[in-house]
């Protein structure tokens, strides 16, 4: 039995044997066998790892199809913390994930892109999975931006295109640097944009995709880490027992280690027989923080990429415009930095713009797939400067799309000065006019406001717009006229000019009374009250009786300069010095009342026989002592005495005319003839009401010395910056210090200026209009600034741009193409003309017998007398 069992035994042993020698030699056959057809296993390896590819594209592709787009607007007091741009970055990598749970990682990412194409410094855009949208639209950061849905963009074709991706260098482990927010850490990436022209194609974009760091992934490359901090760890100590051996080998066998040898043994001592013995160090233990650093802990770490794409039509731009974008991105480089992923090989680089991995670069670009290197993890607060629009601390250029250049001739457009962009080039800047309703310029005397304001209305009557231009020093004609002597400027230009000049200068005239042009009488009669109470400080609590007294005699003059206009006898008119005939005159009185008696309501009437005859003499002093000074200026008196005068500011606004009007003083009489004309503007801009909206046609007064006007109408200035817009007259007025001006006037400017700008001056002038800018540029600084320089805030398309320092233009260089100064004396000529201006000996010899003709007609049309024929208006004056 025991041999037969060893038989089965030695039976089985030899099959079991045979079979493993069989297995064996069968896997050595496949293996040869592969050996011999490798490429057939590459082939099958490469098909499945193809098509495996395919089949996660095509999912990538189908879960990216529904994207949101978010854009980030900020206002110009946005200014986060780091507290809230963390928690911005925490929403980013949370939305990252808002995919369906079969979507591929490459598709689970959030892109934040920053893109500069000329319409915005660097326009902000959050764009992700289409279920990130409602986590994302509210924001952290609080009032002070706004989200909008924006729509995807699409960009035509550029002639040269770089593209390149940038991964991190150096210690891998190590954080980027930490970037403070003030200056803003996105400043050098607008810097690199800021000298981008649209005109030429220039686009410059920046995406970065963030996205959560997978755990398997994160766990392979920690192992990866310890492994090599180990072997470095081990690599040092055996370095360390080399040299340890090297230097004890080195000292026994010197002169000194044999002599210490020879003294041991003589000593009778066996310890120092044989060599010594050296103890190789120990490797260090390998700390996790330290070997890991910022891969240590789980908590918000991303990976991320980052990828910059540059075009122009202009060759070398877009190749410029990367490396800008590449220094910029050297500002968060520390013991870890951003770096161009590619290889250089002399003066080529092979990178994300050549063969193979173009393809896969747009691919991403296009789909927004996001595939980092393996090296691209960071925590979120490396990310801070990326992770919020530009703040507060940033400084923005103005590119054309925030300040339209000014074009000569056109009339959309109003000349503001010269802005000299990063790149030192200058460039006309202009706003629309549409949108320029009020105008304020400050600054000391010579600092450039009147010649600024000079070539903005030069500019602005070239291209078909009215303006009023008053000047109560008469400086700005001349300097105006040789940019003015043109053929089809002349028809439209009038000079009304008080100072007169010369042996026998010729004067234009007015007639405030005038019932002419169609006014209102009512109208007509609160105008002048109006401006006398301004020029004068009359109100109803400290003058009410002259006041009285005044309405009561412009409302009976009106009434009879009506009914002269209707009787078709407009050159029999009183004007403003029939009031003291009206109120001393009995004979006049009586037969102005009897004239107009059925134009006059009955408590008009009624003050007449009542209370007239009981006011003393004494009592017309005030009232008529104003009028005596207008009369004793022969040039007031010839000018408001005419009957049919010619200058009427209505008809300027309608006809598109350029007047320029020069009161010729600042004295009392100045200030009660400046305080007549303002009024009178006022009341015709309000006119209009009388034509439909859009088809007021737009005027511009001008109002230079703004102290000396507001001196004479403070509350008439006020009320043209509160009103006029809606009548479509903007007004432009300047002056040498704000705080000079009348406070109603003064807020008025303030609150509605669409365009405040200064020239340089005492800090404690400027410290009025730096506030209103937030001290932003300081008083100090905008004090220091060279002649011509201007800090201006402009409105552009409904938003503030600036403040921002422009080069106030000159009228030699700006509109030199333009200078006739031989022409010139035929448009002194022609502006006289067409103000209907008359030697002043002329004029003076009519306003003495005017009171005569008055009392002719009102003698002829008693009211026994025939019906007069009725007129509304009269052609007369400018048209």
């Amino acid at each position: 039995m025991d041999s037969v069992a060893s038989y089965l035994t030695h039976q089985t042993d030899t099959t079991a044997s045979g079979e493993v020698l069989d297995l064996a030699s069968g896997l050595i056959d496949t293996a040869s066998w592969l050996y011999a057809h490798w490429y057939l296993l590459a082939v099958a390896i490469g098909v499945c790892w193809g098509a495996g590819e395919a089949v996660v594209r095509a999912m990538a592709a189908h879960a990216s199809a529904e994207r949101m787009a978010l854009e980030l607007v900020p206002n110009r007091h946005f200014d986060p913390g780091l507290e809230v741009i963390f928690r911005r970055g925490v929403q980013l990598a949370r939305a990252s994930t808002a995919m369906p749970w079969w979507a591929p990682r490459r598709s689970k990412a959030v892109q934040i892109r920053l893109r500069a194409d000329g319409s915005a410094p660097l326009r902000y855009r959050i764009e992700g999975p289409a279920g990130g949208e409602r986590l994302l639209s509210i924001t952290p950061f609080g009032p002070d931006i706004t989200v909008n849905r924006a729509r995807p963009i699409v960009d035509e074709p550029r002639e040269h295109t770089v593209r390149a991706e940038f991964i991190l260098r150096g210690k891998l482990t190590a954080p980027l640097r930490e970037v403070p927010l003030d200056p803003d850490p996105l400043q050098p990436l607008v810097d690199a944009v800021s000298d981008l022209r649209a005109e030429l194609g220039d686009l410059a974009e920046i995406r970065l995709d963030i996205q959560r760091a997978p755990k398997w992934a994160l766990r392979a490359r920690r192992l990866q880490l310890m492994s090599a901090a180990r072997r470095s760890e081990r690599r040092e100590a055996q370095r360390s027992a080399r040299w340890l051996r090297q230097d004890a080998s080195g000292i026994e066998d010197s002169w000194s280690g044999q002599l210490q040898h020879l003294l041991s043994d003589r000593s009778g001592s066996g310890a120092g027989a044989g060599r010594r013995l050296v103890m190789p160090p120990v490797p260090r233990r390998v700390e996790p923080a330290e070997a890991l650093g910022k891969l240590a802990e789980d908590d918000h770490l991303v990976r991320v990429q980052l990828l910059v794409m540059c075009a122009s039509n202009t060759e070398g731009r877009a190749q410029a415009r990367l490396a800008q974008l590449q220094a910029a991105f050297d500002v968060f480089g520390g013991r870890s930095r951003w770096a161009m992923r590619g290889w250089r090989l002399g003066p080529w680089r092979i990178g994300a713009d050549q063969w193979p991995t173009r393809h896969a670069f747009e691919r991403r670009w296009t789909l927004g797939h996001c595939q980092p290197p393996r090296a691209n993890w960071v925590r979120l607060e490396e990310l801070t400067g990326l992770l919020k629009p530009p703040t507060v601390n940033c400084r923005l250029p103005v590119l054309a799309g925030d300040l339209p250049t000014f074009t000569f001739g056109d009339p959309g457009l109003l000349l503001q000065g010269t802005y000299r962009g990063p790149d030192g080039k200058p460039r006309l800047v202009a706003t629309y006019a549409e949108e320029t309703l009020f105008e304020v310029g400050t600054g000391k005397a010579g600092g450039g406001k009147t010649e600024r304001a000079l070539a903005q209305a030069i500019g602005w009557a070239h291209a078909g717009g009215g303006l009023v231009f008053v000047d109560p020093h008469r400086d700005s004609w001349p300097r105006a006229t040789p940019f003015l002597s043109h053929d089809h400027l002349m028809p439209r230009i009038a000079l009304v000019d008080l100072n007169a000049l010369g042996a026998n200068p010729k004067v234009s005239s007015w007639n405030p009374l005038g019932m002419h042009h169609g006014q209102t009488a009512h109208e007509v009669v609160e105008a002048i009250a109006d401006a006398y109470g301004a020029a004068l400080a009359w109100d109803d609590a400290s003058a009410p009786r002259a006041l009285t007294i005044l309405v009561a005699a412009l409302t009976v003059l009106v009434a009879v300069n009506e009914k002269a206009c209707q009787a078709g006898r407009p050159a029999d008119q009183a004007t403003i010095f029939h009031v003291r005939a009206l109120l001393t005159d009995a004979g006049f009185r009586t037969a102005a009342l009897a004239a107009v008696a059925d134009r006059l309501d009955e408590e008009s009437r009624s003050w007449w026989t009542a209370v007239f005859p009981t006011l003393p003499p004494d009592a017309f002093s005030v009232v008529l002592n104003p009028i005596a000074r207008l009369a004793a200026n022969p040039v007031t008196r010839a000018f408001l005495g005419q009957p049919i005068g010619a200058y009427n500011i209505r008809t300027a606004m309608d006809s598109r005319m350029i007047v320029w009007v020069c009161p010729g003083g600042n004295g009392p009489t100045d200030r009660l003839l400046t305080a007549l004309l303002a009024r009178d503007l006022l009341r015709a801009a309000r006119s209009r009401r009388d034509t439909p909206p859009e088809q007021r046609v737009p005027f511009r007064p001008y109002f230079d010395e703004l102290i000396t006007l507001t001196g004479a109408a403070p509350e008439t200035i006020a009320a043209m910056f509160e009103d006029l817009r809606k009548y479509r007259c903007h007004v432009h007025g300047m002056t040498q210090l704000l705080s000079r001006l009348p406070t109603p006037v003064r807020l008025s400017l303030l609150q509605n200026a669409s365009t405040l700008a200064t020239t340089a001056g005492s800090k404690t002038a400027i410290a009025a209009v730096t506030a209103e800018w937030g001290d932003n540029p300081s008083p100090e600084r905008v004090a220091t600034m060279e002649r011509f320089e201007h800090y201006v805030s402009l409105t552009v398309r409904g938003r503030r741009v600036g403040p921002v320092q422009l080069r106030g233009p000159h009228l030699d260089t700006v509109f030199a193409a333009q200078a006739r100064p031989g022409r010139v004396p035929a448009l002194e000529r022609a502006a006289l003309d067409k103000a209907g201006a008359l030697p002043l000996d002329e004029l003076t010899a009519r306003a003495a017998k005017q009171l005569d003709k008055v009392a002719d007609f009102l003698a002829a049309h008693a009211p026994a007398g025939a019906a007069a024929a009725h007129q509304s208006k009269d052609d007369h004056g400018w048209t």
